[in-house]
């Protein structure tokens, strides 16, 4: 692969003096991205099941945080290195920052839950008991589960002086146990609580209480797994009395370092490094508020943190397991489900090289189905004129479709090759499955690149027609997996553009050998052009505002945080270009400010979908360019990522992108928070006006 491009750091205007930084601080605006997760969870329009899956996705997106985020800090700290944020902050200072906009955004979050959310579920019928609320017809029902199927799986270890302390395994949920010995006085023991049974155990129907259900008489009770564990400690610790139990957590550095030159074989690096991550530093210790100093201290200890590492919660641990409650029958407590359709193109018996010949297709998911991305796999496998497939794949989920039809079609006897990136965070393990089983087919298998992962999102369908050999391609904005289709907003685009499909071609050969390509003719590829030609665009784009007045960007992204490009957009801003940015996620750019941002506007728009493409819109006096693809503005996706950008050069498909799916955005008055100048966001509601609802199907669908 080229060298990446050098990133070229340009001068913005002097910042007003109201602000000591033109850039908001990543980890901070992180965390006002999850404070509008959270809100999501708070808001009573959305349906009650709604607002319990907001909650899981805030509390595992903070689990994240501190496994990538607050984890690198702290090795910095470790490491010494006192490198400043771009908005001026050292690591002490980061973390400090972080543990003070968290402490009350946690506290809202447990007040959320136990005063409002708790009480809700119950009124429709779906209690989640505490121990101590149980009847005696319960508690024995409970007793004899904990015999037979929880008791079995139930390992404590003891620590004192002839046996270390145990180690806590990353996001496990753990009990430390306080018992009373008559010989050797007061011990400490740990019981983790096992992930493998379920952690809301479900009330048989008999045993409801008749308070609470809903108009149809439905009801579901649980209790926690580890109040149950806590009710019965007597029976694992027999002879001993044990007089106290508290829960808690611990969350762990969880960001594998490869070295990848120093790697014979990167897939067994990888599963190594896969295996090792749960014995990371301990980078959060959450414990229950009940949990005495000396308790707390012993923990801290062993454990090797500081009291301010440690987050003291009411309630319940790790409410990522609360998901489990967005699984249950009750269509009632849910948004109306959404059933993805096919484009008009595509229905019938239709030939779908021929369609796709015919002119370019736009699927839109998850309002199109992604069955026809499938469909164009198993086509290719079946169809004898095809000699070659070529496909990348990132984040394919446990039970891919793609992968089956891409072994299928070696089955068929097709040449297919998949660049199978085995770094893609959190997805290691599935993508090393699926990488054996594709070898076992007979499938060339090639695990990405050293030193950058490969994030594009590209298939490649080679076929022998009459008048010589024609590619077609499939290039997205999202991954190839089939259950992210139905909830990520994505695009994707059907072609066989012979400028298009040859770039592909070259970026495949640049993947899979020794290929070097400095150059394509209509993609953006980082780390080789993409940091340039979006620079030179937007840079084109303030050249044309000062010549003609009708300069406009639009930029849809999930993140902001590349200082280069944002002082050119601060730049482009200066000459009076209009900029609308919609950032899902962390936010770098300060918008609003006179004399250096004060044409941009910032958006997030957060939904029942999860918006995940990536647009990049330039006006250009009317002879816009639409670009869609894969990246971010992050230095990871410019400079250490390999990363696709893709023209619609279909005039009525970009027409279409710029009036209905980013007009959309901008007009959305129902999902949209605005991003202050102060770095607070503001939630837009109609009013007297219109709704305007960005995740409208009616609106968000292609015709034809």
């Amino acid at each position: 692969m080229p060298v990446p491009e050098q990133t070229t750091e340009v001068a913005a205007e002097a910042t007003p003096e109201t602000f000591s930084s033109p850039f908001f601080n990543r980890e901070l605006s992180w965390i006002e991205f999850n404070r509008r997760v959270f809100d999501e969870a708070c808001d009573r329009v959305n349906p009650l099941l709604e607002r319990i899956k907001f909650l899981a996705i805030w509390a595992s997106n903070l689990d994240e945080f501190f496994m990538i985020r607050v984890s690198g800090i702290k090795q910095q700290i470790s490491a010494e290195v006192q490198k400043q944020s771009p908005d001026g902050l050292t690591p002490n200072e980061q973390l400090a920052s972080i543990r003070r906009a968290l402490l009350p955004l946690i506290e809202q979050e447990r007040h959320l839950f136990l005063t409002v959310l708790l009480p809700e579920l119950r009124e429709h019928g779906i209690t989640l008991y505490d121990y101590a609320e149980l009847n005696e017809r319960q508690c024995a029902w409970l007793a004899a589960y904990f015999k037979r199927q929880i008791f079995p799986v139930l390992t404590p270890l003891a620590f004192d002086s002839s046996r270390p302390f145990p180690f806590i395994s990353n996001l496990s949920l753990n009990l430390a146990a306080v018992i009373q010995d008559p010989e050797k006085g007061e011990l400490f023991a740990r019981v983790k609580v096992p992930e493998v049974l379920p952690r809301l155990v479900a009330l048989p129907s008999e045993l409801s209480d008749a308070q609470g259900k809903d108009t149809l008489g439905r009801q579901a009770d649980f209790v926690w797994i580890e109040q149950i564990i806590a009710a019965h400690l007597n029976a694992i610790f027999p002879g001993v009395e044990v007089i106290e139990s508290y829960p808690f957590r611990v969350t762990r550095n969880a960001d594998m370092e490869i070295e990848e030159d120093e790697a014979d074989d990167l897939l067994a690096t990888i599963e190594q490094g896969v295996r090792q991550r749960r014995f990371g530093e301990v980078v959060r210790l959450t414990i229950d508020c009940s949990m005495p100093e000396r308790v707390a201290q012993l923990l801290q200890i062993n454990l090797k943190i500081s009291a301010h590492d440690s987050y003291t919660v009411q309630g319940p641990l790790g409410l990522t397991d609360l998901m489990a409650l967005t699984r249950l029958d009750r269509p009632d407590l849910k948004a109306p489900p959404h059933v993805p359709v096919l484009p008009t193109v595509l229905r019938g018996g239709i030939d779908l090289f021929e369609v796709i010949r015919n002119g370019d297709i736009l699927l839109h998911h998850p309002y199109h189905s992604f069955a026809p991305v499938i469909d164009f796999i198993n086509r290719a496998a079946e169809d004898p004129q095809v000699l070659a497939i070529k496909q990348t794949l990132y984040r394919v989920g446990s039970n891919s479709p793609i992968v089956r039809a891409l072994m299928h079609a070696r089955e068929l006897g097709k040449q297919v090759t998949a660049v199978v990136e085995l770094k893609a965070r959190f997805d290691e393990e599935n993508n090393i499955t699926w990488a054996r089983a594709l070898e076992r087919a007979g499938v060339h298998v090639v695990y990405g690149l050293v030193g950058v992962k490969v994030h594009a999102k590209l298939s490649l369908v080679v076929r022998q027609e009459q008048e010589g050999i024609r590619c077609y391609a499939h290039l997205g904005t999202g991954n190839y997996n089939a259950g992210t289709a139905r909830a990520y907003t994505d695009v994707g685009l059907f072609t066989c553009r012979p400028e298009i499909t040859a770039d592909v071609v070259d970026l495949f050969n640049t993947l899979t050998a020794y290929g070097r390509c400095d150059e394509y003719r209509k993609l953006l590829i980082a780390p080789v052009t993409m940091r340039r030609r979006l620079r030179d665009l937007i840079r084109r784009e303030a050249e044309r505002h000062q010549l003609a007045g009708d300069g406009h960007l639009i930029f849809k992204m999930n993140s902001l945080v590349d200082r280069s490009l944002i002082k050119e957009l601060y730049r482009a801003s200066q000459t009076g270009v209009r900029i609308d940015l919609i950032v899902r996620g962390m936010c770098a750019l300060r918008p609003g400010v006179p004399g250096m941002s004060e044409s941009i506007q910032v958006r997030s728009i957060i939904g029942h979908f999860l918006e995940h493409h990536r647009i990049y819109y330039f006006h250009h006096g009317g002879n816009s360019e639409v670009y869609l693809g894969s990246a971010d503005l992050m230095e990871r996706n410019l400079d250490r990522r390999v990363e696709e950008l893709f023209p619609l050069e279909d005039p009525t498909l970009a027409r279409f992108m710029r009036d209905n799916i980013l007009d959309g955005y901008i007009n959305d008055n129902v999902r949209a928070r605005v991003l202050r100048p102060d770095g607070s966001y503001e939630r837009l509601r109609p009013g007297n006006a219109a709704p305007c609802d960005s995740q409208d199907p009616a609106r968000m669908i292609p015709e034809g």
